[in-house]
């Protein structure tokens, strides 16, 4: 890793770090303020892909928290960019209400398939047609491969244990634009002038948030909150640089010790 420098960046992950579907992570709005006080630039990226980022933006408003569109960087922007970039008309096997966000891409005839979290839809049907069209050499596109995620009611699977049975049924391999993709942490600093050894990531995933930070250069905070499970930190190497109760001790940790 490249030496440390001075911290100018703070890349904060949304869903089990600030809020948990419609509640927020208690005094999560006050350390963001704290937090804001700073000369830090704010970045939020999430892998969240059961919403638009403008129903997000609308989600985290009614909890208070003072965070604008422009600062928030999703995996379903860095799908549609590689789409943009490929050329080609995604099967979307997406939440309906991620949709806005691929507005304007051609879906017509499907030459790809595009998956992310869409409980709606992995039927047998409708992952036979995507694998069908895999094996007619289309490329899969994976928003990410998060293992589960955190709802209300508890732990629940997220799009990687489908991504992979369409991997194994086909043979293939998917590209991954969301976390833990080193291009998707350096995309997120893209527009604050930071070079990852002056960032810190603060989540609650340790391999997609922690562990794909720190392999971008970045330092990895990990919160006990979301869905974060004991000994967690035991699972990647290197260790996170902190493990800590929740975002607002992270906020602590960093206005003490790291500006």
């Amino acid at each position: 890793m490249a030496a440390r420098r001075a911290l100018k960046a703070v890349l904060v992950d949304l869903s089990g770090t600030l809020h948990i579907e419609d509640a927020a992570v208690p005094g999560a709005q006050e350390a963001l303020k704290r937090l804001r006080a700073t000369s830090v630039m704010i970045r939020f990226v999430t892998n969240t892909t059961k919403e638009s980022k403008q129903d997000l933006l609308e989600r985290l408003k009614k909890l208070e928290f003072d965070i604008s569109e422009d600062e928030i960087f999703t995996s379903l922007t860095a799908a549609r960019n590689l789409v943009e970039q490929k050329q080609v008309r995604p099967m979307l096997l997406v939440d309906d209400r991620a949709l806005p966000d691929f507005k304007g891409i051609q879906t017509g005839d499907p030459n790809a398939v595009v998956i992310g979290l869409a409980p709606e839809h992995f039927n047998y049907q409708i992952l036979n047609q995507a694998f069908r069209l895999l094996l007619d050499g289309a490329p899969l596109i994976a928003i990410h491969k998060a293992r589960y995620y955190k709802r209300k009611d508890g732990l629940a699977l997220g799009p990687g244990p489908f991504v992979t049975a369409l991997e194994y049924a086909t043979d293939g391999r998917a590209t991954v634009v969301g976390k833990p993709e080193k291009t998707f942490f350096l995309e997120a600093l893209r527009g604050t002038g930071c070079d990852p050894e002056e960032a810190v990531m603060i989540g609650d995933d340790c391999r997609d948030d922690v562990g794909g930070a720190q392999n971008a250069g970045m330092l990895g905070i990990l919160v006990k909150t979301g869905k974060y499970r004991a000994a967690d930190e035991e699972k990647i190497n290197p260790a996170p640089y902190l493990t800590c109760e929740s975002f607002p001790h992270a906020v602590d940790h960093i206005l003490q010790h790291l500006l």
